[in-house]
């Protein structure tokens, strides 16, 4: 980002040029010339995997400064861009380019910037199957995560506009249900016919990936705040490590539904309602964050993530997603400039933010058969809980301890920042009964 115009200026190769003398390959191109991706190696704990997402933004940082631009970590640029959007010389960037015309490389807003998340090793088959049973918790995921309000100098009306501008790209939006087979020919299908460009261009909000043994999750808009980021990243792990050691098949849900759901946490984040999709009735999402914190518990208790968790859920809870602060900022003197500057300086300064004590009492929300009957679905079946949100963190780990957990290799994690504007790659590998799990993640329309 220009530092005077607060536009977002195409300087990413000598950002890349500046930042690869002490990442190397880990400082890597995107699909505009406005963005850049970095890469961490792999590492054991959430903690340490904050220390690189650090490490990554602090060079990235200092490097744009040399160039004078700005970093900045938004799902959306804030203000107007310079068109015709500039596009990366790579081959299959112009391959890519040429397939989807410039309606959609060009169009307002189209710098847009993900959090894609990958978990491995997992088989094609474990991927698929997880990938279903992951659908109906993703919108919660995503509503944790918006931070794109502004778009190009306009008010989205929407916690994130990135969701929408994102979804005119071929193939985005939930997985199908498939079984091995039928993603072959499904894929297949969508190439043979010219409707993506190759089986990397496959664009669902889970998949798995082409080119690694793993689960990709790109439902989410890049943070500024890197706590949001390690967030995401322990709780798409935790989700993924309690399905796997499941046997039970999870429920089918309708498509319409989920993509309401979707629409609504792009819409309203955290705040106001989302939408069981097993009933179809709107809940608060408040109460979906307890749930899916509940659903994911097994997963994070065995690493160790559940109270880190639940207090930076809490955290957002309470102050807001990346969303809500970027309108705060704005509504102090209505100016879009002060956006992009605390954007910028919240990207650079990863400082760590002490947690809050009675994190877990904003977590307290209504059990669902206390709200109103507007809101409950008559016939649903009660849920099974791993853990209560009325219980606190340590009798919550208790009961996350109680049921037998699989044998645990070393925990692994290696991480992909991207920003200016930018987005975030994670991998994070913990491994079960002898079989890696990782998570990593990608941008919005790149590799």
């Amino acid at each position: 980002m220009d530092p005077r115009t607060r536009a977002t200026v195409p300087r990413a190769a000598s950002v890349l040029r500046e930042a690869r003398r002490l990442l190397g390959d880990r400082a890597q191109c995107e699909f505009y010339a406005t963005q850049v991706e970095g890469c961490t190696p792999p590492v054991r704990t959430a903690g340490e995997l904050r220390d690189e997402l650090v490490a990554v933004r602090t060079v990235l940082a200092s490097a744009a400064a040399r160039e004078d631009c700005l970093l900045i970590a938004s799902g959306s640029p804030v203000l107007p861009s310079a068109h015709p959007l500039p596009i990366n010389d790579g081959p299959r960037y112009r391959r890519m380019a040429a397939r989807v015309g410039p309606a959609i490389t060009d169009r307002i807003g189209g710098e847009l910037c993900g959090c894609h998340v990958h978990v491995g090793d997992v088989s094609r088959p474990e991927a698929l199957d997880v990938s279903r049973r992951l659908r109906p918790w993703l919108p919660v995921v995503q509503a944790l995560s918006v931070n794109s309000p502004f778009c190009e100098g306009l008010d989205s009306g929407a916690a994130s506009a990135r969701a929408s501008r994102y979804a005119c790209w071929p193939t985005v939006g939930p997985a199908p249900c498939l079984d091995e087979a039928g993603y072959e020919r499904h894929v297949g299908e969508l190439v043979r016919t010219g409707a993506v460009l190759d089986r990397r261009s496959i664009y669902w909000y889970a998949r798995p990936s082409e080119h690694l043994p793993t689960l990709e999750v790109r439902v989410a808009d890049v943070n500024a705040d890197v706590d949001v980021t390690v967030l995401l990243a322990i709780l798409v792990r935790g989700l993924v490590r309690a399905l796997l050691d499941e046997e039970q098949p999870g429920p089918r849900v309708q498509e319409p539904r989920l993509r309401e759901a979707h629409r609504r946490a792009a819409h309203g984040g955290v705040r106001g309602d989302g939408l069981d999709v097993a009933s179809g009735s709107a809940v608060p999402m408040r109460v979906l964050v307890a749930e899916v914190l509940d659903r994911a518990a097994p997963g994070l208790a065995a690493h160790g993530d559940l109270g880190p968790a639940r207090q930076l859920a809490s955290r957002i809870l309470a102050d807001g997603t990346g969303a809500d602060t970027q309108r705060a900022v704005f509504a102090r003197r209505n100016s879009l400039s002060d956006v992009a500057d605390a954007l910028a300086a919240t990207t650079a300064d990863c400082s760590a933010r002490p947690l809050r004590g009675g994190a877990d009492a904003l977590l307290m929300t209504p059990a669902r058969q206390e709200c109103s009957a507007s809101r409950r679905a008559p016939s649903r079946p009660a849920r099974p809980r791993a853990i209560s949100a009325r219980r606190s963190p340590r009798a919550a780990n208790a009961t996350a301890h109680a049921r037998p957990m699989p044998a645990l290799a070393p925990v692994t994690t290696t991480v992909r920042h991207a920003g200016s504007v930018g987005s975030v790659l994670l991998r994070l590998s913990p491994m079960r009964r002898g079989k890696r799990a990782s998570c990593r993640a990608a941008p919005d329309g790149g590799t």
